[in-house]
């Protein structure tokens, strides 16, 4: 359990009460417009579902897949192997050999290469996940001690008719709120924009060198 999940019940039954008090519209000209345009969601509802986002399963991923590399590694140990055969099969497996490992394992566009930034995206991804919850709790438990928590609490009493005073106070603890998770939104698309070219299918990139020529003597043995 870290901070956000502490601040959770607090910040949900706060934003609960903003959310309420927006359903009937933000003020007029209230920098909240941009923001609701653009996540096309109310904070109360925006933060419940961020509460399901936990970095340790992410990074659980990485280590899973950085554990298929071992499989490629034992792969690549047994192709490397010399064989004591010559001719044209022998050149022809000696072909095929070289140009399976390099796309085993040789750059970034090798399956081993495509492993290894798979894993390195679920740290990333992680990373992300534990730094916006973090700016989202110290959010949270900004507006919990504000002076506009004070006024939303005071206009969704039962038998209490919500004012201005009431909308405006909400509209400024959902523009709190929602612009760091704009901010978190942003982060997540940058990574994907910065990782999505590692993240590629490979591909087979070899070409036959020449024709194989078959009828000819094989040797075994050195």
């Amino acid at each position: 359990m870290d901070t956000l999940d502490r601040l959770a019940e607090p910040g949900l039954d706060l934003l609960g009460r903003v959310d309420t008090l927006l359903a009937g519209g933000a003020p007029e000209g209230h920098r909240l417009w941009p923001l609701l345009r653009r996540m096309q969601v109310l904070p109360g509802q925006a933060v419940r579902e961020f509460l399901d986002l936990h970095p340790a399963p992410l990074a659980g991923a990485g280590h899973a897949v950085r554990r298929l590399v071992r499989g490629y590694d034992d792969t690549c140990a047994v192709l490397a192997d010399e064989v004591a055969w010559s001719g044209p099969a022998a050149a022809a497996y000696d072909e095929a050999r070289a140009a399976l490992l390099r796309h085993l394992d040789e750059g970034p566009e090798s399956l081993v290469g495509r492993l290894e930034s798979t894993a390195g995206y679920a740290d990333a991804l992680a990373d992300w996940v534990e730094g916006s919850r973090l700016a989202l709790a110290r959010a949270l438990a900004e507006v919990l001690r504000s002076a506009e928590a004070v006024t939303v609490h005071a206009a969704t009493r039962p038998g209490v008719e919500a004012g201005r005073s009431g909308a405006v106070a909400a509209a400024e603890i959902a523009t709190r709120v929602l612009g760091v998770l704009g901010v978190a939104y942003d982060g997540a698309e940058n990574l994907l924009r910065q990782w999505g070219p590692s993240l590629a299918e490979t591909t087979w990139r070899e070409r036959p060198a020449g024709a194989i020529h078959y009828g000819g003597t094989t040797r075994i043995g050195p």
